[in-house]
């Protein structure tokens, strides 16, 4: 499809950030754009407001206009579940996907995708905002609001365009990257993955598609990862800790204050055995090293000005929802993080840990998906570790299942099994935020984690 043509496009989902990101970018093209969700309100609200793209806080037949020339439509909705997709099939309306347009838009530049089961939000902000400071004016669509663009998404008028690419649902088979970025492969959404096999086969088939004169950066602490990495035809360089990684991390275990307050957690990098340069970064734990590091690789290898990085990683406040800092209650801090994966949810405490190692950690947790749970439920209880209680709210089952034969109270029994009296289930959102009320201090941190709307408990404490 040439976009150039397209004069009208309705967005349905236009909420979402990638939606939202969308119609920004299309909006900035000259086409008309309109579109409709929920009533429910997301920062993208704001955002659309600023941009005044019009939309529609329902969905109706009605909604579609007679002159549109192109529908774009967030995966999450089909003929079954949404009335508007029903008349857009019915009217033979040309109809693309959010994987199916990002694709599109990716082929127009130099397409660099960033993909893996966890990090892939952060690592595709931190790299976009590298390069935008680096002055090569990339384009950019993160899946979640970027603290310092106030949106999720960069309309740069350079050769780069760089997107979070997510694997589920095989959305991966709609791009046709330059370069990418592979930051890990665990399993994950076993309602759409049988197995492990299959799983790391939509990566393998993503990153062989790479052309020889494109690149691949991957985590060499990551086996599987590497071995996804196999697949693909052109140059692999690796990152991590791991003495054989081309661009080698070493954690200085030291830490400094940054001219606003925040705490800098310091390191290097060695590229081919010598020193590439110190770098730091306000973004807890090791996770974040490595994510920051994936985009330093990025960079070194299109040959940008590595101060002007070692700036942008340093300034770099993170996305909504990646352990942000929601307030205080009663002294308490209250964080919220979208960590809905065992090996996140472990990342995430063990660098909670490290900066708040004083303080009594709460962590509430929304399990997100009954397959997910299910499949994955001797890690999810052996991932608390470094929580000293862990709430267990009922399972968010989202439009993607109705029911799933497991319970937020058998993740309960079984943390318990492992650390006696650590867990407690309580069903709903507003009896979490009941019982913490007058239970924290400021000897407490309450981190909201997962992938539903948990983020209601902190918000709804402060």
């Amino acid at each position: 499809m040439n976009l150039n043509e397209i004069k009208k496009a309705y967005l349905i989902g236009i909420k979402g950030s990638g939606m939202t990101a969308v119609a920004e970018i299309l909006k900035a093209r000259g086409i008309e754009v309109s579109g409709s969700d929920t009533k429910e309100k997301f920062f993208t609200d704001e955002i659309l407001g600023k941009n005044r793209i019009s939309f529609t806080e329902e969905f109706s037949a009605e909604n579609i206009p007679e002159d549109v020339d192109l529908v774009v439509y967030s995966t999450a909705y089909n003929e079954n579940n949404n009335a508007e997709m029903l008349e857009a099939r019915k009217r033979g309306l040309n109809m693309l996907s959010y994987p199916e347009i990002l694709g599109v838009l990716f082929k127009e530049k130099l397409g660099i995708a960033v993909c893996g089961t966890h990090g892939k939000t952060t690592t595709t902000a931190i790299l976009a905002t590298c390069m935008k400071e680096a002055e090569v004016k990339p384009s950019a669509i993160v899946g979640s609001k970027v603290i310092e663009w106030n949106g999720s998404v960069l309309k740069g008028k350079g050769n780069f365009f760089v997107a979070e690419a997510d694997e589920y649902q095989n959305k991966l088979a709609y791009y046709n990257p330059w370069s990418a970025v592979l930051t890990s492969v665990d399993f994950d959404h076993p309602d759409f993955f049988e197995t492990f096999e299959d799983y790391k086969k939509t990566f393998s088939n993503f990153v062989a598609k790479i052309p020889k004169h494109g690149f691949l950066v991957v985590c060499g602490d990551d086996a599987d990862a590497i071995r996804v990495a196999k697949s693909a035809s052109c140059q692999v360089l690796t990152y991590g800790f791991g003495e054989e990684c081309d661009y080698k991390i070493v954690d200085l275990s030291s830490k400094n204050w940054s001219g606003d307050g925040e705490l800098v957690k310091n390191f290097r990098i060695f590229y081919a055995g010598e020193i590439l340069g110190e770098f730091g970064t306000t973004l807890i734990g090791r996770h974040n090293m490595l994510n920051a590091t994936a985009a330093i690789a990025v960079c070194h290898k299109l040959k940008l000005d590595l101060e002007k990085i070692k700036k942008a990683i340093l300034s770099f406040k993170g996305t909504s929802r990646r352990f942000e800092y929601i307030g205080e209650r009663d002294g308490a801090i209250l964080i919220d993080d979208y960590a809905h994966h065992p090996e996140e949810i472990k990342a995430t405490l063990k660098g909670a840990r490290e900066k708040y190692y004083r303080k009594n950690i709460w962590t509430v947790f929304h399990p997100h998906t009954f397959t997910r749970t299910k499949a994955l439920l001797q890690e999810f209880a052996q991932s608390f570790d470094s929580a000293d209680k862990v709430i267990v709210i009922d399972i968010y089952g989202s439009a993607r299942e109705i029911q799933g034969g497991i319970s937020s109270a058998d993740l309960v029994e079984l943390i318990n099994k492992y650390n006696p009296g650590k867990a407690e289930y309580i069903p709903t959102i507003p009896e979490v935020v009941k019982f913490l009320k007058n239970k924290i201090s400021s000897k407490d941190v309450v981190i909201s984690m997962g992938a539903g709307n948990v983020w209601e408990v902190t918000k709804n404490l402060c």
